[in-house]
């Protein structure tokens, strides 16, 4: 056997492989010799079957896998051995022809698609703003109305407000205003602030338990989805029905704010450690800049992300990347598809490779023992959400599972790494805090 490379340019090259019969009649003739032992056809008995009419019958078929077989272990012996850096993975010559009825010595052609070659530097020549939101009163202040809305009270007021659910009898009536025989009646809730009609709202504010309110159909819902829901018909009923309907309250529901006292205090953080509410508030604001810190960090990572892909830009073979991407497709993919949708996937394979190089230049490493914990706290993190505490064998046992599932361990994997990127990130560039408001970090208009 006989492998060369030929570079074609900088980012691709080709290896040719020459394989004689030394390099595969071994394994032909036991592959022959197994199909003719599992054969099984009229007039012979099983096993038995000529090891010629074997050949007749399968030889070509064994020769081509047997020689797959052998390239590709080869291939990729040679990558591996050489330390030849690739994108994607090899293709065979398109316009390469086999003689496999008369051929002793075989060639094949393999396209390689190179990684390019570049440095990233990562020091305090080169500065980024570091963003974080401005905890102020008035962030504080939505977010312990949002804390009180959380865990308040329901209680049934006596005449409905914007916010308020009320519970109503509808009626379909008829033209004269009275209740249509046999017409659409329905028991059901209406939450006064998601309705979007202004005149359903107007009439529906005020109401009082056995008030009977008029509204037009097309006045309760716009949507003839919402309103086949509501009064339980099919939505084209719902597109052609042009009624008034009488909505008979039978019940007001609202949600109280909590008040601030210790009781809240209690059921938010359940150590009993807060006991005034300038120490809930210092609390909260705590939990917002840790919360809001990770926010930032993100930003940071993206900001640096795009400006790394900017600057160091390193070159990829395309039209082999995209005869790949054509090639592990699942699905059939058109080349006005792959166009259209090359240049984000290339930006995103730029990045993994400039992540790849800034991870072995700096000798960046996860250990198991650093995956375990972090599956660890994965667990712990779970059950929290849904108030529970599990036990030590739970935590164990679950952890292990999750890093032997290959796609959740690669995402354990992934965490951690973009973690000590991160972390090298902020301790070599350098940083300019900005302070900046919830509305401006998060892009909103005021």
């Amino acid at each position: 056997m006989n492998i060369t490379k030929e570079n074609i340019d900088v980012l691709n090259a080709v290896v040719t492989i020459e394989i004689g019969p030394s390099d595969y009649e071994k394994q032909v003739e036991d592959a022959i010799k197994k199909a003719q032992r599992q054969a099984s056809l009229p007039g012979f008995r099983a096993g038995k079957v000529p090891a010629g009419m074997i050949k007749k019958m399968y030889g070509k078929s064994v020769l081509a896998d047997e020689l797959n077989k052998i390239l590709n272990d080869s291939l990729n012996n040679y990558i591996v051995e050489n330390k030849i850096e690739i994108l994607g993975n090899p293709l065979p010559k398109a316009d390469e022809k086999i003689d496999w009825d008369n051929g002793k010595a075989f060639t094949f052609k393999y396209d390689l698609g190179l990684a390019p070659a570049f440095d990233v530097v990562v020091s305090d020549k080169t500065a980024f703003t570091y963003e974080v939101v401005k905890i102020d009163d008035q962030l504080i202040d939505k977010y312990v109305k949002d804390v009180r809305k959380n865990y308040g009270k329901p209680t049934n007021p006596e005449v409905a407000e914007e916010k308020d659910v009320v519970f109503v009898d509808i009626n379909e009536l008829d033209e004269t205003g009275a209740i249509k025989a046999g017409g659409i009646f329905k028991s059901t809730s209406i939450g006064i602030e998601r309705l979007k009609s202004e005149t359903a709202k107007k009439k529906l504010i005020g109401a009082k338990k056995e008030d009977k309110i008029i509204i037009n159909c097309k006045e309760l819902y716009a949507d003839a989805v919402e309103l086949a829901v509501s009064l339980g018909i099919k939505k084209e009923e719902a597109e052609e029905l042009n009624c008034n309907l009488q909505l008979s309250v039978k019940n007001i529901a609202r949600m109280e704010d909590a008040d601030l006292n210790e009781e809240l205090f209690l059921k938010v953080y359940g150590d009993g450690s807060i006991k005034t509410e300038a120490e809930f508030r210092d609390k909260v604001k705590a939990e917002l800049s840790s919360m809001f810190a990770q926010d930032s960090d993100r930003k940071l990572f993206t900001e640096i992300e795009k400006t790394l892909i900017e600057t160091v830009n390193p070159a990829l073979p395309e039209d082999f990347l995209k005869r790949w991407l054509m090639a592990v497709n699942d699905k059939p993919v058109t080349m006005e598809q792959l166009n259209t949708e090359f240049g984000a996937w290339a930006q995103s394979m730029k990045w993994k490779l400039i992540e790849n190089k800034i991870i072995k230049s700096h000798n960046l490493t996860v250990t198991a023992e650093e995956a375990t914990t972090e599956a660890k706290r994965f667990v712990h993190s779970h059950f929290a959400r849904y108030g529970q505490t599990p036990s030590d064998e739970e935590v164990e046992k679950t952890a292990m599972s999750i890093l032997q599932k290959e796609k959740e361990a690669e995402k354990i994997y992934e965490n951690l790494y973009y973690a000590k990127v991160l972390a090298l990130f902020k301790s070599n560039y350098k940083l300019n805090t900005k302070e900046v408001s919830y509305n401006e970090f998060f892009g909103i208009k005021e």
